[in-house]
């Protein structure tokens, strides 16, 4: 490879590394702008929701649980197996089980900032090899552990802006104190 893309390609890494680190600070950062009232609050249409339709505390608990019950499991197996097939995990039938109307919004957070670190340590010191160890993820098709990585953030990013989105449909409909 060449030295400078080769350079490149690392700094691409420890970006994505460094983002994902972040994000337990970005997603408290974003909840603190919410009332605790508004936690649970839903607008009368999701039309133009950049992210899954859930409540500000809903995004939390969904970012916790798919961190451990799914993105774990799925770096273990592209480590450990040969070819696996990964499975895509339904969010609302996870919310609806787990209540997420009702959780409390400092435990799941704690919750997913330690699940968030778990992954970085997963992810800590992996050689090209290991980056490079391929699955098939249901609708993401054939990839790599890498693209794995970066899918993550994607979906770190999508909740990110659906809080964002929350904001702005909370503020529209009057709902947002000034």
């Amino acid at each position: 490879m060449n030295p400078l893309r080769a350079e490149s390609a690392t700094r691409a890494w420890d970006d994505v590394l460094a983002g994902l680190r972040a994000m337990p600070n970005e997603l408290e950062a974003t909840l603190r702008v919410f009332p605790a009232a508004l936690l649970v609050w839903q607008p009368e249409s999701w039309g133009g929701s950049p992210a899954e339709n859930f409540s500000a505390l809903g995004h939390a608990c969904h970012l916790r649980d798919i961190e451990a019950d799914g993105y774990h499991v799925r770096i273990r197996r592209l480590l450990e197996e040969s070819g696996p097939s990964l499975i895509s995990i339904d969010g609302y039938e996870l919310a609806a089980a787990r209540r997420y109307h009702e959780a409390d919004l400092s435990l799941a957070l704690r919750a997913f900032g330690e699940s968030r670190r778990t992954t970085i340590d997963m992810l800590r010191g992996l050689s090209p090899a290991q980056l490079d160890r391929t699955g098939t993820f249901a609708e993401y098709g054939r990839l790599t552990l890498r693209a794995l990585v970066h899918y993550l953030r994607s979906h770190d990013q999508q909740h990110l802006s659906g809080l964002q989105w929350l904001l702005g449909k909370m503020a529209s409909s009057g709902a947002l104190p000034a």
